[in-house]
């Protein structure tokens, strides 16, 4: 790094819905609430707090409107998942969150498995979403699934993932979205090749990257977004979550404390954790993940 150059701006989501969905016995919503308001006072630009969809299909996150009433009011944005229509009315109708985000694949295979309808529905979902959002002056992230390869067998190229971006933009106006690795697949120049094409041909585009992967591999795959202009990223404090489709227990998060500090080295601005918060957290966590 050139100590004349000017340190650059980054955002830190982290995701405990991530983390939490997966754990088979109920987490009771006092934990819940707990953990994520230990890591509210952290310091992240933004908390993925949980998820409004059916119970049915993630029955972890049934009680997500009981918990965001209890977070405390902090610098940290909320952000919540949907998968369709109905799911954004319920997270627009609650007083949080301040984010919706939307899972949309460019693979037929996984966005039928993820939300239980194929591309095009998911588009028309989207469209909805997205005006609803509008009128309610909220923001939205989507998340880009499969955006560094398909192991189903579906067409993929980075070249896609470029022109798919740009349709989410030019016709939907989508102004973020979050490259993800889902099945925590990538390679650190497969990560590297996808983020300099986006954010190259897309430079109006807020670019982030949500990856999976072994806790080993989480600084490389991370500077391999930063080098291929990605400044936004998500995390999980202790790697936890991840794909059940990864069918690899090791294959979770990028755990949350590894980028914390890491862009420092990489031209980054310093940012500035409450160390204490962050302490509870991990208190927090090791109980709810023993």
């Amino acid at each position: 790094m050139n100590p004349s150059e000017p340190l650059l701006s980054w955002y830190l989501t982290d995701c405990p819905r991530d983390a939490m969905q997966g754990v088979d016995v109920f987490i009771p919503t006092d934990r819940k609430v707990a953990y994520l308001s230990a890591l509210m006072a952290v310091g992240f630009d933004t908390l993925d707090a949980g998820s409004f969809v059916s119970p049915k299909a993630i029955p972890q996150m049934a009680d997500t409107g009981q918990v965001l009433d209890a977070l405390p009011e902090t610098d940290t944005r909320v952000l919540a998942i949907v998968a369709n229509f109905r799911g954004s009315e319920d997270a627009l109708a609650h007083g949080r969150p301040d984010i919706l985000g939307f899972p949309f694949s460019i693979s037929e295979t996984f966005q039928r498995r993820n939300t239980g309808g194929g591309i095009e529905e998911g588009w028309r979902r989207l469209d909805a979403i997205k005006n609803a959002v509008d009128r309610h002056g909220r923001s939205m992230v989507v998340y880009l699934s499969m955006g560094f390869g398909n192991p189903y067998g579906d067409d993929w190229s980075a070249a896609m993932v470029r022109d798919w971006c740009g349709r989410l933009h030019e016709e939907l106006g989508i102004g973020r979205i979050a490259l993800s690795d889902t099945v925590g697949q990538a390679s650190p120049e497969r990560v590297k090749d996808v983020c300099t094409m986006v954010s190259n041909a897309l430079p109006y585009l807020e670019i982030g990257a949500h990856l999976h992967g072994r806790p080993e591999h989480a600084s490389e795959l991370m500077e391999a977004a930063w080098l291929g202009g990605c400044r936004s990223f998500d995390g999980a404090l202790g790697g936890h979550g991840g794909c059940p489709m990864a069918k690899d227990d090791l294959v979770g998060n990028m755990p949350t404390e590894v980028m914390m500090k890491a862009p420092l080295d990489w031209g980054g601005a310093e940012k500035k954790w409450d160390e204490n918060a962050l302490e509870r957290a991990q208190e927090i966590r090791r109980e709810i993940f023993s």
